[in-house]
């Protein structure tokens, strides 16, 4: 009996395991913001997570081990069946070679030590109690998030030291110029952009990636920003109103631009008003100087709304097609399946042909963008032309692959919204032969959710085949999207499984089809499309 208890806590912990290093996981995907958190359970596989069959079992195990005694015979069933389900948990975890783990940081590292540390003492004070054991493991997910929610303090007050310093350092550069960077979508390509034209004439530093939070900008400055800089291009991301104002309070941007808004992220904002306020561009805005220049998106309602009652006496209008009020424009608009080829004019009557080689007629826009901002800090419009020449697909968040059997693969996968899921739809059309997406619900639309979803659902079935889609929560709503525009209801499935897609996919395309994939699909199914 001895050794099958031993294999029994062997068990546990390996389970246990597993389970706190899913939710240290979690917190970080969801960068510890705590409406960020909460909205995940709303959604079909936060949901899923308590209601599954694994669970309810473990819980129905957990109540008849209280209600049996340790002598009855029906506690040594439930102990074999507790050890059958534990073995049988780490057996799938083995077959599907997948265990959720957080980016080791040293925020995560400190994290993990202390949870283990609880669990650790806990188990110790009360050892020999099966029972005990039970409870801890369903108690998992409180534990971690309690071992979060204490820490958090401290990392707050460690958050404030950093950004002191990182405005103290960013304020002695008297010279530099900031340009900050917000919006629902099109922030990060934009930002390329920008920063490849920029430096064809100027020592230009650009935040990296997709590190558009206070920390990721402070961390910047403190370790990358130096006085050889002239130029700081500065991605601003927010979920919350006023977090936009926190950022500017650190940069001080001179010249803002806001390359788009829509309902992402309502869900974390909780009103539309609270979205225009941070993501929308008028904290943005607000907190430009006198002699300050804001550029809008022309081609966004919401952005042209800001761009009528602003008050700033340099302002700068883009749009991809011409408008009245427009300083800068495209004409001569080609696009093909990997590169745009246009003519970028401007109101003083300046042009300039630009051939780029990024994907999608969207991208059009945050070229326009970054060509306002160099114009505006004295780059003639034909240098700038030249200089788009540098831009790489990767820089445009879509790339061009060649997939399995001569299909071929668009990868917009590292995040969705609605606006840039109809950008690359229409990009879809584009290509030659059948054309299939694969691409999950979008989340934390809020209230929108369920009129965004119906409104793809139509944009679907106007452009793919096939549509796959990865996840459940708004997928009615889709599907009776494609309906109204006459998709069949065998043209848009939901599959979660990579095989089963890739099978699927395998099955229904063939040399010379597409596959455009939409969002965060999993991994697995881009190293089965493309190797």
């Amino acid at each position: 009996m001895f050794d099958i208890l031993y294999l029994l806590v062997v068990l546990w912990a390996v389970s246990i395991a597993r389970t706190a290093l899913f939710w240290l996981y979690l917190w970080q995907l969801k960068e510890y913001h705590i409406p960020r958190f909460i909205d995940h359970f709303r959604t079909h596989k936060g949901r899923r997570i308590f209601i599954n069959v694994f669970f309810i079992v473990k819980l129905c195990i957990f109540i008849a081990l209280f209600g049996i005694s340790q002598r009855a015979f029906g506690f040594l069933i439930t102990f074999w069946v507790l050890m059958a389900l534990y073995a049988v948990d780490i057996a799938f975890m083995i077959i599907r070679r997948r265990v959720f783990t957080p980016v080791w940081t040293r925020k995560t590292l400190l994290l993990t030590t202390l949870t283990a540390f609880v669990i650790a003492v806990l188990t110790l004070y009360l050892r020999g109690n099966i029972r005990i054991f039970m409870v801890l493991d369903v108690l998992v997910p409180v534990i971690v998030s309690a071992v979060v929610l204490c820490v958090q303090p401290f990392f707050v007050l460690v958050r404030h030291r950093i950004l002191k310093k990182a405005r103290e350092k960013i304020s002695s550069y008297k010279n530099l110029i900031v340009i900050g960077i917000t919006g629902s979508y099109g922030k990060t390509s934009t930002k390329e952009f920008l920063k490849t034209i920029l430096s064809q004439q100027f020592v230009v530093l650009a935040t990296p990636e997709h590190k558009n939070s206070e920390m990721g900008i402070a961390q910047t400055i403190l370790n990358e920003l130096n006085d050889k800089h002239q130029i700081f291009i500065v991605e601003m991301g927010s979920y919350t109103k006023g977090g936009i104002k926190l950022l500017c309070d650190i940069v001080k941007p001179n010249i803002g631009i806001v390359t788009g808004v829509n309902e992402q992220h309502l869900a974390t904002f909780g009103s539309m008003e609270n979205l225009l306020s941070a993501e929308g561009g008028e904290e943005l805005l607000q907190s430009l100087p006198p002699n300050g220049t804001m550029v809008f998106n022309g081609d966004n309602k919401y952005c042209l709304d800001l761009y009528k009652k602003s008050k700033i006496k340099k302002q700068k209008l883009y749009t991809v097609n011409k408008n009245v009020s427009a300083d800068i424009w495209a004409e001569e608009i080609s696009v093909t399946k990997d590169s745009l080829d246009f003519v970028i004019a401007t109101k003083e009557k300046h042009m300039a042909h630009c051939i780029v080689n990024v994907l999608g007629k969207h991208n059009i826009q945050n070229i326009l963008g970054a060509a306002a901002i160099a114009m505006e800090l004295g780059m003639r419009l034909e240098t700038i032309a030249a200089s788009c020449e540098h831009i790489t697909p990767d820089q445009a968040g879509i790339t061009l692959k060649q997939g399995i059997d001569g299909i071929e693969i668009i990868d917009s996968s590292y995040s969705a919204n609605p606006t840039g899921v109809k950008a690359d739809l229409e990009h879809l059309k584009t290509f030659s032969g059948k054309k299939v997406v694969v691409m999950p619900c979008l989340i934390e639309l809020g209230k929108k959710s369920a009129d965004v979803h119906y409104v793809l659902g139509k944009k679907i079935a106007e452009v793919c085949d096939l549509a796959i889609i990865t996840t459940k929560d708004k997928f009615e709503y889709l599907r009776m999207g494609a309906k109204s525009r006459g998709m069949k209801e065998g043209d848009m499935i939901s599959r979660e499984n990579p095989q089963e897609i890739f099978q699927k996919i395998k099955e229904f395309c063939s040399e010379g089809d597409t596959v455009l994939l939409e969002g965060r699909v999993p991994k697995e199914l881009i190293r089965l499309l493309t190797k």
